[in-house]
């Protein structure tokens, strides 16, 4: 069974959502803030985080921004009241993989789950070019045997480069591709994003800029 980690300080929004995750089929545990949600994940890795940005102490950008220093590449939907876009940025840059605003249908929740959850379920495959290795199943990368940190996008914008050598992607491809249209992104988003890319890759480059369009993998 498909376990997701409910983390709200609200205990009836809290109960909500797990009770809507539960009826659709998924275990459910919950935290109520982001203390005891990073404890839940150091105990056992969820497959899927609902995540609520506003919560007192340790809040959720700060529990994403700790996950992905620590190597966790689980799935991460955001839940939050703010809906500007700096604040869905923030919790992009973050590292979270899609962001709900408050308040939502019960059925968009489930269906951005599962689609984040499918993304999970690709069957092995290996994609190199030049030094680069990424594992799409496991979602890791290395340069040089060398792994590298890569958040999810990071894994998924490097995968699109990847399947796509010596052409080039742009930024509304990646924006649709990586981002699946979502409203939060932006063409600068990507520009991030790809420059984290490139600093995490090293030296020489790989990701080339084609001025105007967008970017190109190449030697």
């Amino acid at each position: 069974m498909v376990a997701v980690l409910v983390v709200d300080d609200d205990a009836p929004i809290r109960r909500m959502l797990a009770r809507t995750l539960a009826a659709d089929g998924y275990a459910v545990a919950s935290a109520a803030d982001g203390g005891e949600a990073l404890a839940a994940v150091e105990r056992s890795a969820p497959d899927l985080i609902v995540l609520d940005v506003a919560m007192p102490g340790v809040d959720g950008l700060a529990v994403c921004r700790r996950l992905r220093r620590h190597g966790l590449a689980v799935p991460i939907l955001l839940l939050t009241a703010r809906d500007a876009v700096p604040d869905r940025v923030a919790g992009l840059d973050a590292g979270a993989d899609d962001y709900l605003v408050k308040p939502f249908a019960t059925e968009e929740l489930l269906a951005r789950a599962r689609a984040l959850l499918r993304r999970g379920q690709e069957p092995a495959e290996t994609l190199a070019f030049d030094d680069v290795v990424f594992d799409v199943q496991a979602r890791r990368a290395s340069r040089a045997h060398a792994e590298l940190p890569l958040s999810p996008r990071e894994a998924d914008l490097l995968e699109l480069l990847l399947r796509n050598p010596r052409q080039v992607i742009s930024r509304e491809q990646a924006l649709e591709r990586v981002w699946g249209g979502a409203a939060a992104a932006t063409a600068n988003v990507v520009d991030r994003f790809v420059s984290n890319l490139r600093r995490k890759l090293g030296e020489p480059q790989l990701i080339h800029t084609v001025r105007g369009v967008g970017f190109r993998l190449d030697r």
